[in-house]
């Protein structure tokens, strides 16, 4: 199988991490007998120096040309970089917003799952964190509040500001299919999240929900209010399989998934569109004051590259090659600077991308 992927290395420690995961990505085609084809586009401050703005049309169009894009890391230190002196739409992260939209990526689906060695990070009760937890936070990215209408007007003497939610049935119905056959992949539960006792646009989420949970018989729907899944992330993390959700609530509930972890560092992320096409990015940050010191952790980014061959190329058997790969490499004791610990055995980030082609 030939797997052609667009690269975006980034800025920061971007260009380190997603070394890495190229690594493995060709370790596990020479395993398996594929084919990688790599094509670096530039984005974000990388973009602006080269070409003047943080993402060019022909960088969308390489990317609309492959199967899938694995990111790095996009921006800089906001307050010393010269790129945030620039308007905001020429800033780096606006190539990333705009990306998002030429690739129409409405589902992003963001992992949370604690390692048994890295389990006395997490922030939890030892009495909750032992259970363990592996969950998968599926938001809707492209509608919601975060796209609709919104004014601020003088009323009666005052400023009065309106932000509108607007949800259509279509677009509840492609994240919630996507839902479900993610939930195939994993323990066939979906647990969707609204605030159906108030709103008008989680009543519309409930009843679509619903309406394609009766193509699925196999995959097991229970709904829950935002408020009462926010408690649950931190009294009982183990109950959940797929969460899926409306834009604001998975923004704030994603976040909150990922500190329980103990680790950002570890966590990947995927956005999806209606097709198997996705954009792959570790969900931390470009990290601007470590770039270059071969010490950014790339489990991340790496974690990532095993949900594209999992998501966009149905290739289970090789991203299972990937988790297990990194499992094996945290309990053999080796650790990158950020997630060290007393004992452990300190590697840089090019170290870890070795081991982890070693156990493949």
């Amino acid at each position: 199988m030939v797997l052609n992927i667009t690269c975006i290395p980034g800025d920061g420690i971007g260009p380190e991490i997603v070394a890495q995961a190229k690594k493995v990505l060709e370790k596990v085609a020479a395993k398996y007998g594929h084919e990688m084809k790599f094509t670096d586009i530039l984005m974000g401050g990388a973009s602006i120096d080269a070409c003047g703005e943080p993402l060019t049309e022909e960088a969308i169009a390489t990317a609309k040309a492959a199967d899938a894009v694995l990111m790095g890391s996009i921006g800089g230190n906001t307050s010393t970089s010269p790129w945030y002196k620039l308007p905001p739409e020429k800033r780096p992260e606006a190539g990333l917003l705009r990306i998002r939209k030429a690739l129409n990526l409405f589902a992003n689906l963001r992992p949370a799952y604690l390692y048994e060695e890295l389990a006395a990070a997490c922030p939890l009760k030892e009495e909750i964190s032992k259970a363990g937890f592996d969950m998968l936070i599926m938001r809707e990215l492209t509608g919601g509040l975060y796209f609709g209408e919104r004014k601020t007007i003088e009323e009666n003497g005052e400023l009065k500001a309106i932000d509108t939610l607007t949800y259509s049935e279509s677009e509840i119905r492609r994240i919630a299919i996507k839902g479900f056959e993610i939930a195939r992949k994993r323990r066939k539960k979906v647990t969707s999240v609204d605030k159906a006792n108030v709103l008008d646009s989680s009543r519309l989420w409930r009843k679509v929900v619903n309406e394609v949970a009766a193509d699925y018989p196999d995959v097991t729907v229970e709904h829950m209010l935002v408020d009462n899944c926010a408690m649950q992330l931190v009294k009982d993390p183990a109950q959940f399989d797929v969460i899926l959700t409306e834009n604001m609530f998975g923004d704030i509930l994603s976040d909150e998934a990922s500190m329980v972890t103990g680790s950002i560092g570890m966590l990947s992320s995927a956005s999806l569109n209606d097709t198997k096409f996705g954009l792959y990015e570790p969900s931390h940050g470009s990290a601007p004051d470590i770039a270059g010191q071969n010490i950014a952790n790339p489990i991340a980014t790496v974690l990532s590259a095993a949900m594209m061959l999992r998501y966009s190329f149905d290739l289970d058997k090789e991203a299972d090659a990937v988790e297990s790969a990194v499992r094996q490499v945290l309990k053999d004791g080796y650790r990158t600077v950020d997630i060290y610990s007393e004992g452990m055995k300190k590697i840089s980030c090019s170290e870890m991308g070795d081991l982890l082609c070693e156990r493949i």
